[in-house]
Formats: C-alpha cells, sequence, structure tokens
C-alpha cells in the first residue's frame, strides 16, 4: 500500500507552531561610574600646578621648526640649515620669553581686579618691557 502525505497524518489536528524565538538582548557596555565634574577653576589650577613641575617643552618641535624655517626664508633668499640643538635653545629661549609675558599680562590683569586676561592686558605689559616691535 502506499503512503500518500495525506494519509501519514492524522485527522483533525494541525501542526503545532514553535514559539518564536526571542532576539537577543543588545549587549549594552558596562555601566562606569558617573565622570568626575570639577568646580569651574579647579582643572585650570591643577593643570598650572602640573606645567610648574614639568621641565618639558610645551610647544612641539615640529612645527617651531617650520616655523622658524618659514621665517628664516624671509629674510635670507638661499636656503639656510640648522643644527637641532640650536633650534631647542632658541624653542627654551621662546618658550620662556612667552611664560614670562604671560605672567606679566595676569600681574595686569589681577591689577586690574579680574582674573581674566586680556589682549589689552598682554599689549601692556610688552609696553611696559619695552618690547613694542615685536
Amino acid at each position: 500500500m502506499r503512503h500518500s502525505s495525506n494519509t501519514s497524518r492524522r485527522k483533525g489536528k494541525t501542526p503545532q507552531r514553535r514559539a518564536p524565538v526571542p532576539a537577543p538582548a543588545p549587549v549594552q557596555p558596562p555601566v562606569s561610574p558617573k565622570k568626575r565634574r570639577f568646580r569651574p577653576g579647579t582643572k585650570a589650577l591643577m593643570e598650572i600646578r602640573k606645567y610648574q613641575k614639568s621641565t618639558d617643552l610645551l610647544l612641539r618641535k615640529g612645527p617651531f621648526s617650520r616655523l622658524v624655517r618659514e621665517v628664516c626664508q624671509s629674510f635670507s633668499t638661499e636656503a639656510l640649515r640648522w643644527q637641532v640643538y640650536a633650534l631647542l635653545a632658541l624653542q627654551e629661549a621662546a618658550e620662556a620669553f612667552l611664560v614670562m609675558l604671560f605672567s606679566d599680562a595676569n600681574l595686569c590683569a589681577i591689577h586690574a581686579k579680574r582674573v581674566t586676561v586680556f589682549p589689552r592686558d598682554i599689549q601692556l605689559a610688552r609696553r611696559i618691557r619695552g618690547v613694542e616691535n615685536l
């Protein structure tokens, strides 16, 4: 006897549907503690202390070197070569000059009963120093 597909099933019974498989929950990164929020000015004071402790240069050597070479080209037609130690000495002097200038400008701002350094404070510090044409 031949079995047809209809005779192998029992009559009256419908095939059961499988329950849908739930999708996996999205993987969330681990919850980190809340990011610390410092009061205004605290972060600035921390940075000041950090940079006062260190002796490394604050400007990157590559961009400063390119700037020096560009200024040299404006004064001379021939390509001048620089020793590494000469560039480092020039960078040390430039950074010391800028630090002292900003320090004087900060004193000017404090004298005006402000805590923010304005461009006019830097201009006054340069004028008092006698650095007019730089």
